[in-house]
């Protein structure tokens, strides 16, 4: 079985890179591959998440309460709830595997520093959303835009630098 899975994982690896690098050569000239590969499998990634909210939220949770006899969520968050460690791990496992392949950092230190990335974005999602919407008198929609154009910045630095740092070559 073991075996199976990493056929699997390296085909589906080989293809998303394959997309990914066809895609990338009218843009060659603009940006690196490692910017365009985040761009690639970042949009695939939330494609997923926004994909699997929808059937989670609209057929597995039919827009009903999840009560769990001692606490109620609402269909939103239980939405949320699942469908984040799907997007968290499969984002995490392009990021190492396709976008930041050149990494030498142990795969625990990456996933630890990965966690801490994500942990990071949605309290700045949070923070900017409620600075926007409430301070600055900014339609939600807006402030959501603004606040996810900021938030793609601050995870790309943060993964390039942090979670999949390459170490210093010219260190001797």
């Amino acid at each position: 079985m073991h075996d199976f899975m990493y056929k699997i994982l390296s085909i589906s690896r080989k293809i998303i890179i394959g997309v990914s690098d066809w895609f990338y050569k009218p843009f060659s000239k603009y940006i690196s591959l490692v910017t365009f590969r985040y761009g690639f499998t970042g949009g695939l990634n939330t494609t997923l998440d926004i994909f699997l909210y929808f059937i989670f939220y609209n057929f597995v949770f039919k827009k009903q309460m999840l009560d769990l006899g001692f606490y109620a969520i609402t269909p939103h968050i239980a939405a949320f709830l699942v469908v984040f460690p799907i997007t968290f791990t499969t984002g995490f496992m392009l990021a190492k595997y396709v976008t930041f392949t050149q990494s030498k950092l142990r795969g625990k230190k990456q996933l630890f520093r990965y966690g801490l990335t994500v942990i990071g974005a949605i309290f700045l999602n949070y923070i900017l959303l409620k600075f926007f919407v409430e301070v600055c008198d900014i339609w939600a929609t807006v402030s959501k835009i603004i606040t996810t154009v900021i938030v793609v910045i601050y995870s790309y630095f943060m993964q390039m630098y942090f979670s999949f740092r390459m170490k210093n070559k010219s260190k001797a």
